[in-house]
């Protein structure tokens, strides 16, 4: 469920008509909805009780400032992947202890940072990642708290380019080797093992992939405590899936996640965190483009518009599918035509759908790419130099602008021309 709805013809966020919107900020821009970004944390956090848990929303599928706040207020940890998202996270008022940093190349520097303003753990991902985070917190004179990430060689069934749980993908230390790990682990100076980590992949849409993995961690966690690791903590990663299209089969709901979570690990008396983003913000967001012109091609027909792949690439990287629907309803039984729906970005790539059946659109008519809250504006770019678009949060019947579109002069500013070119 999100809360961008028709109403008297008109596509509202929340309380506030979208049009409204883009004649305030211009288009292209993304929209979020505060409502939708709630219930969708609430889900998942609901969906674990009783457990000793922690949600921590993934970062990486939308860090701006006032989504991180939003979701912290009602007690989100956070995932991080880089130095960038932990400076993002503490400056949204995220302590450290709710912070866990993931990613299989972090530097020295980014482990130095986080272990002086504080960190819930590393999820470590290789033997040479624990060498080296260790010499860091010994050098400090702290101890770092650890769950290693282990790679269950489970196929997640999802898009090749999202799939992280098999044995050829480059996360994670191999299932086979898990032991030998954690007793390094455990020998090196300046580490504390608290955990295991594991994830398997990103918008996986039915839950026997994950029960294969917990089933494994499940039973890594009974060796590894024979062993004499003192394992209190399973960190189960994120990935489960949303409907792109509202004409298919919904994934599996949190609830049903949650009770997965229960079956297979919670005999184990372990806090689980879990890291979900897409399922929280990707049906909160919507991205509203304008109409450049309709153009007749050959056996096609095309619709130009002004958003583009740098404002919006999931479709260019992995064909993803994003309904698009008219911001203004067409009348009942309006008669469709199949367009090419394109950017103006001189790619081919630049491509949003093909053969899309659509209402009939003229220049100027404003269109909503759906479910676009996770992963858009986060991988955005400014190619062909064209401006990062406006991020807007409704709440009610407010908006504010979250993120400026910043003006040609601001983007050319950053440049520095060298002395011999002055």
């Amino acid at each position: 469920m999100d809360h961008f709805l028709y109403r008297d013809g008109a596509l509202h966020a929340e309380d506030v008509p979208v049009a409204d919107i883009a004649a305030a900020v211009g288009t292209p821009f993304y929209c979020y909805s505060t409502a939708t970004l709630e219930r969708h944390f609430r889900l998942f956090d609901e969906a674990l009780e009783p457990m000793d848990h922690l949600v921590c929303f993934a970062m990486k599928s939308n860090s701006n400032q006032a989504i991180l706040k939003t979701l912290a207020a009602l007690g989100a940890g956070m995932d991080v992947v880089s130095g960038g998202e932990y400076a993002r996270a503490k400056a949204a008022g995220v302590s450290g202890d709710r912070i866990v940093f993931s990613g299989v190349g972090k530097t020295a520097a980014e482990m130095r940072a986080a272990l002086e303003g504080g960190i819930r753990q590393f999820n470590v991902e290789s033997e040479p990642e624990m060498e080296v985070l260790s010499a860091v917190a010994t050098s400090l004179g702290v101890t770092a708290p650890v769950a290693l990430r282990i790679n269950p060689d489970v196929d997640a069934r999802t898009h090749a380019k999202i799939a992280t749980g098999k044995s050829e993908n480059k996360f994670g230390i191999p299932i086979a080797r898990a032991r030998d790990a954690y007793a390094r682990a455990a020998e090196l100076p300046g580490l504390e093992v608290v955990g295991i980590d594991v994830h398997i992949g990103s918008q996986l849409t039915e839950l026997e992939p994950f029960e294969m993995a917990y089933r494994k961690v499940a039973d890594l966690t009974e060796a590894l405590r024979a062993d004499g690791h003192a394992i209190r903590r399973l960190d189960l990663g994120g990935g489960l899936g949303i409907p792109y299209t509202r004409s298919n089969e919904a994934p599996p709901l949190p609830s049903d996640y949650g009770d997965l979570i229960k079956r297979t690990v919670g005999h184990l008396g372990c806090e689980v965190e879990i890291e979900p983003g897409r399922l929280i913000s990707g049906n909160a967001g919507i991205m509203v483009s304008a109409v450049i012109y309709v153009k007749h091609g050959e056996g096609r027909d095309f619709l130009i518009l002004d958003g583009a792949m740098n404002d919006l690439v999931r479709p260019s990287m992995y064909d993803a599918h994003h309904d698009i629907v008219p911001v203004f309803e067409p009348e009942p039984g309006l008669e469709q035509t199949p367009y090419d729906v394109v950017g103006p970005v001189c790619e081919s790539g630049d491509t949003f759908a093909r053969g899309r059946n659509m209402p009939p659109l003229k220049p100027g008519d404003l269109v909503a790419f759906r479910s676009a809250g996770a992963y858009g504006a986060v991988m955005s770019s400014e190619y062909n130099t064209r401006p990062l678009i406006p991020e807007v949060l409704v709440r009610g019947d407010q908006f504010a602008v979250i993120r400026p579109r910043p003006t040609f002069d601001e983007m050319i500013a950053r440049d520095n021309i060298p002395e011999w070119l002055s």
